[in-house]
């Protein structure tokens, strides 16, 4: 199924399809979720969100995606018999059983690497024999923000909150996470008696919406030119007091909360995505410290001499974030980030300074 336009529709969905003479074909489908189940909400918040495997007729299964306009597509593979009846039979005892209910994970466990490996087991791991040892280069943070990037505040939020564990170049079974990958790789697979994989595709449902975005290099010069413009402003409106204040305070308070965000992703979730995040040493929760020295700017007063080594703190850190990313250590592809906020940083930490003849105002 092609990607649709609601957050957990943006990585297109997955299922396999069971035709046997006589019967109604029949969608197994990893995708359900329960949104009233207790402290629904915190559990996606922690990373410990709990999907089921469901069982139902494919007309019912497709009508939800017809309504939404989303494309779909089948894929009939050529498994030779016992394959085909084994997989047949693990399905629907799956499906009927507790372990219908999985621990999702939205890079390791989700429709589609359900999908993968019920295949894989059925092939005996012919099919994790030919795509583990082969990539495109493509990476976690890579597929993440071109799936997201319709949506801005999203691929955005993808891009800072994931760490150095989403650089690392996938293989073909790893990136089928995302099912048009998983998709991509079945064409390319053979079957165990060394024919092609699919022998024949059909377009199910046509697609309405916007296509799938496709691959395109990340530029950097965007970054680079908003991080200078609002370095700029900040240095400009240093003849506004008020207006200063209120830039100071608004990038202040943005990477504090954000930080703080950050943490807690890495401190009290199981996001692992996001762990050990080099952002951190950009948008740090210690941000929040400063507030009061934008409160005194626009009282006109020039804050005590504690803030300037807070500042100065905070632009080591992302100076350090830049020489880790130069030396490539646990290698996270944030540049674009350092570029935006490092200027911001340094403004900030020149204009607390104390200067020859000022007081502190406590």
């Amino acid at each position: 199924m092609a990607p649709g336009e609601i957050f957990f529709e943006r990585f297109g969905h997955d299922a396999i399809v069971v035709a046997e003479p006589g019967l109604e074909p029949v969608s197994y489908n990893f995708g359900f979720f329960d949104p009233s189940e207790p402290d629904f909400v915190g559990n996606f918040a922690r990373g410990r969100m709990m999907y089921w495997l469901v069982a139902l007729p494919l007309a019912e299964d497709l009508r939800q995606y017809q309504q939404a306009g989303r494309g779909a597509t089948l894929q009939w593979l050529d498994l030779p018999p016992d394959q085909a009846r084994s997989l047949a039979e693990a399905l629907a005892a799956r499906a009927n059983s507790p372990e219908a209910r999985y621990r999702y994970d939205y890079y390791q466990a989700n429709c589609a690497t359900m999908v993968r490996d019920a295949l894989d087991q059925a092939m005996g791991g012919h099919l994790q024999a030919q795509l583990a040892g082969r990539s495109a280069g493509n990476t976690w943070r890579s597929e993440s923000i071109r799936l997201a990037r319709p949506s801005p505040w999203m691929w955005l939020g993808f891009d800072l909150a994931l760490g150095p564990a989403a650089d690392r170049p996938l293989s073909r079974w790893e990136e089928a996470f995302v099912p048009m990958r998983l998709a991509d790789s079945l064409r390319l697979a053979s079957n165990s008696e060394g024919r092609a994989l699919v022998a024949e595709e059909i377009e199910l449902l046509p697609h309405r919406l916007p296509p799938e975005p496709a691959e395109r290099p990340r530029q950097l010069w965007p970054w680079l030119l908003f991080g200078l413009g609002l370095a700029g402003a900040l240095w400009l409106s240093q003849r506004r007091p008020r207006l200063h204040a209120l830039l100071a305070a608004g990038f202040w308070a943005a990477t504090g909360l954000l930080g703080t965000v950050m943490a807690l992703l890495w401190l009290a979730t199981e996001h692992t995505a996001g762990w050990t995040n080099h952002n951190l040493l950009l948008c740090s929760p210690l941000a929040l410290g400063l507030l009061p020295a934008a409160r005194r700017w626009w009282q006109g007063r020039q804050p005590a001499s504690g803030f300037f080594w807070l500042a100065l703190l905070l632009l080591a850190g992302s100076l350090f974030a830049l020489l880790l990313y130069g030396l490539q250590v646990r290698g996270q592809a944030h540049l674009g980030w350092i570029v935006l906020l490092t200027p911001a940083h340094a403004v900030l930490a020149w204009q607390l300074r104390r200067r020859p003849g000022q007081a502190g105002a406590r």
